[in-house]
């Protein structure tokens, strides 16, 4: 039977060195990865087990957008972050398991209306309007995990119109890629088309329309955002 409406493409992330393409099916995130973030906004670390919250993949979009300051907000806030890309089925999986479950990684920004996240944080409601926006998952393609070499202390960093604003290295990651996707794994069966966004360092802050933001991870492709 036909569908009343046309329903939208999955987003999908070219891969470096490859004409291949990576359709991006669901989209968690880390929450409190890096302690000096943690403290910067107030909050305690939880160094047992990481937690995580979810964006639409609707919500991607892809390096080099220009996007308009969103609505609802007057606190937007950028977010540095390094990715994973799940390339095999894994649940309840092991370190090990996890590890070879991993297609790749790549640099993405978690855009944040920080005031709503603020206002549902104090009335213990989910944080779903100040981090599931449109146009909050902005990404870069992907670089295979064989030629990205192991995580180890790659630089992490953000500019905002040239002005360095985050400035890290992937080292200073409470929970580790591994055990990001392992302990994920106890609770979804991760599949390829699954990316991990897994948190940001410190130095978050906000950004305003004209705003031109630039991200690195050594080893990877840079992403880019304009806001209008």
């Amino acid at each position: 039977m036909p569908d009343l409406f046309a329903a939208p493409d999955l987003p999908r992330l070219a891969v470096r060195g490859s004409a291949d393409r990576y359709p991006v099916v669901r989209v968690f995130c880390v929450g409190r990865n890096y302690a000096a973030h943690a403290a910067e906004m107030g909050n305690e670390v939880d160094r047992d087990a990481p937690f995580y919250f979810t964006k639409s993949p609707f919500h991607v979009a892809l390096t080099g957008a220009t996007l308009p300051y969103p609505p609802g907000t007057q606190d937007y806030h950028h977010e540095m972050e390094f990715v994973i890309a799940i390339g095999a089925p894994i649940f309840q999986g092991t370190r090990d398991a996890a590890g070879a479950a991993i297609f790749g990684y790549g640099a993405g920004l978690d855009m944040t209306r920080r005031d709503l996240q603020g206002a549902a944080k104090d009335k213990r409601r989910p944080w779903d309007l100040g981090k599931d926006v449109e146009g909050s998952a902005v990404l870069a393609p992907l670089t295979r995990a064989v030629d990205f070499g192991p995580v180890a202390d790659q630089r992490i960093h953000l500019t905002v119109n040239g002005e360095i604003r985050q400035d890290a290295a992937l080292s200073e990651m409470i929970h580790d890629c591994a055990g990001i996707v392992s302990d994920l794994s106890k609770f979804y069966h991760l599949a390829p088309g699954d990316i991990i966004l897994t948190g940001t360092p410190a130095g978050v802050g906000p950004v305003v329309a004209g705003d031109v933001l630039h991200g690195e991870v050594t080893g990877c492709d840079p992403v880019d955002l304009t806001l209008t």
